[in-house]
């Protein structure tokens, strides 16, 4: 039986439902949803913000094919669908414990926290590398509960961090950008190219970056630099001026070679941001390092395999990361050493007008979309509304 606070749950709560593979149109706001019950391990979560991710997005219209690149399909890694519909989507939840499941204590009713977003297989807890996670593979933060285990409900007591901005710091793109970097070893004083810079994993590499002491270059609009040199990026280059890539990269690295990229582009940029890496290889320490984890600039590049294997470039593809890696941004979140960057939030029954921003004013916004339940608008997302964003 779950202890519970000194209110009843109730029977029936709000969402917004995925119904299918599509449009913005699949996305229906429901408010007869049966509320979830924490199991053996879990808590129930009563959510009061959550982080949109492009994700989302992607896994609702379909476009994560592996083999051919016209499917109209999300993950089937571990061999099956694991997004069936109706789905709750909404991966990076935090929110307060009003409920607990049989095995966790009752001193857990109350906390806030941060929700580490993995569905790590049973057979191997310590990485994901299906990969899978809640709002896809499992019922997500888009709804006013939610029901995860305890032990990835992470206590946050830092005040300072209001539950939105702490919301834009989810795992779903810290993570990814940790993993990313330890994936390829990046060390103190290497010089790294962050592309995609201004969105969600972008901002958090920058940031992650300074961390470890690497050196961020971050690839942008022109118009983002201020924001991104002030968020830790040493050097900001347009993205809209790909010519001659290379040189202008080697200007603000005084002549030094990258030494690894983190990509989220992909397209045809990825051979460009290869040349970064190579173009002066006898003043190198390490392998040149490709950390990819999005292809937001197309799903196809065209790159020479001898270049890959003569100039010994290792390639790491990244989506999600260890628990051990969770657990060190935690750490990091709750001494305030991660700075939130939240663009703007929006009530849940109106993500049809979040996901038509995200969608056509992705580029003109520097960070995290946050989606706040109607119940919680006023003390959690109204101070962080659309009218109110810089």
């Amino acid at each position: 039986m779950a202890a519970r606070t000194d209110f009843d749950i109730p029977a029936q709560m709000s969402a917004m439902v995925l119904t299918g593979h599509g449009g913005i149109d699949k996305l229906e706001y429901q408010t007869t949803v049966p509320t979830p019950r924490p199991g053996p391990g879990e808590v129930l979560v009563k959510v009061t913000a959550t982080a949109k991710n492009n994700t989302d997005r992607k896994a609702r219209e379909g476009l994560y094919p592996t083999q051919d690149k016209n499917d109209v399909t999300s993950f089937q890694m571990g061999g099956k669908a694991t997004l069936t519909f109706p789905r709750i989507q909404g991966a990076d939840v935090v929110g307060r414990v009003v409920a607990v499941g049989d095995g966790v204590s009752s001193e857990r009713l109350g906390q806030r926290g941060l929700l580490d977003f993995n569905l790590y297989p049973d057979a191997r807890r310590t990485i994901n590398l299906v990969p899978d996670y809640y709002g896809h593979g499992a019922n997500g933060g888009y709804a006013e509960y939610i029901a995860v285990p305890s032990d990835q409900f992470h206590h946050i007591d830092n005040t300072e961090l209001a539950d939105a901005p702490l919301a834009a710091l989810g795992m779903c793109s810290y993570q990814t950008a940790l993993h990313m970097l330890t994936s390829a070893r990046v060390k103190a004083g290497e010089r790294i190219l962050v592309t995609g810079a201004s969105g969600g994993v972008g901002t958090a590499l920058i940031q992650l970056c300074r961390i470890l002491g690497a050196i961020p270059y971050a690839l942008s609009q022109a118009d983002k630099a201020k924001a991104l040199l002030a968020l830790g990026a040493e050097a900001v280059l347009d993205r809209n001026n790909m010519q001659n890539f290379t040189d202008r990269v080697q200007d603000v690295t005084d002549g030094h070679p990258i030494d690894a990229v983190m990509d989220l582009v992909g397209g045809e940029a990825t051979d460009q941001f290869i040349d970064t890496m190579i173009v002066d290889m006898h003043r190198r320490n390490d392998n040149p390092r490709l950390s990819i984890a999005g292809a937001s600039g197309g799903n196809i590049s065209e790159v020479l395999w001898t270049r890959i294997y003569l100039y010994q470039v290792q390639i790491f593809g990244v989506s999600h990361g260890t628990r051990e890696e969770a657990d060190q941004l935690i750490d990091w979140i709750r001494a305030g050493e991660l700075k939130p960057v939240l663009h703007a939030a929006f009530k849940l029954s109106d993500l049809h007008h979040a996901e038509d921003y995200f969608m056509h004013r992705a580029s003109n916004y520097l960070g995290k979309i946050v989606i706040v339940p109607d119940a919680q608008w006023s003390e959690h997302g109204a101070p962080y509304a659309l009218e109110n964003a810089g």
